[in-house]
């Protein structure tokens, strides 16, 4: 692991003295967040992805959930006080966030945006996100990760 090379992630989660693990898969597997729990054989429900969406007014969101869940649009809305979200283009998350899609972490985007996480993050001692490249995952825990992200936790995923 010494000779992998740090994401701007991981810098940051340093910087701030916040604990990790990396953990690493072949993207030969898939990149979707179910191959990316199967490849490192953890439970689905504890390994999260990052989503970007914009509200009505032009703002931009990120929702972390888990990865077998579905975001609901209509809660996300809610939590955020928009009249609605969408998912924005996958042509802009590089720009928008300077990050790519498969490697989207909500640690060290462009900008701090509103962050929100699925109440469920919480029953884990730790969850998975993206380290910030297809191929990495940071394995961290979830107050840290809220904390770091000043992330609010809230009921996100379609029942």
């Amino acid at each position: 692991m010494s000779d992998l090379p740090k994401t701007n992630a991981m810098r940051l989660l340093d910087q701030a003295g916040i604990s990790y693990r990396v953990h690493t898969y072949s993207p030969e597997n898939g990149i979707d967040g179910l191959s990316v729990a199967g490849s490192l054989g953890e439970d689905p429900d504890a390994v999260f992805k990052t989503l970007v969406t914009q509200g009505k007014s032009r703002a931009f969101y990120v929702f972390i959930i888990p990865v077998p869940g579905k975001l609901s649009l209509r809660q996300a809305a809610r939590v955020c006080g928009e009249k609605s979200v969408e998912m924005i283009p996958q042509k802009l998350l590089l720009p928008t966030t300077g990050y790519i899609h498969g490697g989207c972490s909500p640690v060290g985007m462009k900008k701090l945006f509103p962050t929100f996480i699925d109440e469920t993050a919480i029953l884990f001692d730790h969850i998975f996100v993206s380290a910030g490249k297809i191929g990495c995952q940071i394995e961290i825990r979830p107050d840290d990760l809220m904390r770091y992200c000043s992330a609010i936790s809230a009921p996100l995923t379609e029942e």
